[in-house]
């Protein structure tokens, strides 16, 4: 069965029991309408005197006590916020001191690395110039040992190309006279 079919059974019943005679509904019957007055009028005044002596007071207040709380509040929080901007300014006074001093003792340290490094340099510039002169002595020296070595090689291979080609009897030492005439030419 649906809610609606019960309700209509329920009227039905309620009918039945109290007959058609009963006529209006009760707060709507006139005859009701004085006592209903003088109590609406009686719980009126019961609930207004309830109210303006005892509960609008304590809420009145609440509510003052709330807006008292609320107005410290405010002031503590400005006050704070005030104290926060002051630390907040010498922070960044201090912060702003200590970058200065780390650039100016940054500038200093690449000052003095780079008086060392010019020092160094110099003395491995020095250093790499003597041993470049050294080198160069000993590949001159080098080269004029392979060219003696390089004459003498010519000479012999000359003196063997000679016996083997042309089948003359030419020595090492009559291969490296005509090498040298060469040279001087």
């Amino acid at each position: 069965m649906t809610l609606i079919s019960m309700m209509g059974l329920a009227v039905a019943a309620a009918d039945e029991a109290y007959g058609e005679e009963a006529g209006a509904f009760p707060p709507f019957d006139p005859t009701y309408f004085a006592s209903q007055v003088f109590w609406l009028v009686i719980s009126f005044a019961a609930l207004y005197f309830l109210m303006s002596r005892w509960i609008l007071p304590r809420i009145g207040g609440v509510i003052e006590e709330r807006r008292d709380r609320i107005a410290d509040d405010l002031d503590v929080a400005q006050q704070i916020k005030s104290d926060a901007e002051e630390t907040r300014a010498a922070y960044e006074k201090s912060l702003a001191d200590a970058r200065a001093r780390a650039h100016a003792l940054a500038a200093e340290a690449k000052a003095e690395v780079d008086r060392e490094i010019a020092e160094e340099t110099a003395e491995v510039d020095a250093e790499i110039a003597a041993k470049s002169e050294e080198a160069e002595k000993a590949l001159a020296e080098a080269r004029a040992r392979a060219l003696a070595e390089v004459r003498n090689i010519a000479a012999s291979s000359a003196a063997e190309a000679a016996n083997a080609l042309a089948g003359l009897s030419v020595n090492e030492a009559d291969a490296a006279k005509a090498i040298a005439a060469m040279d001087k030419d």
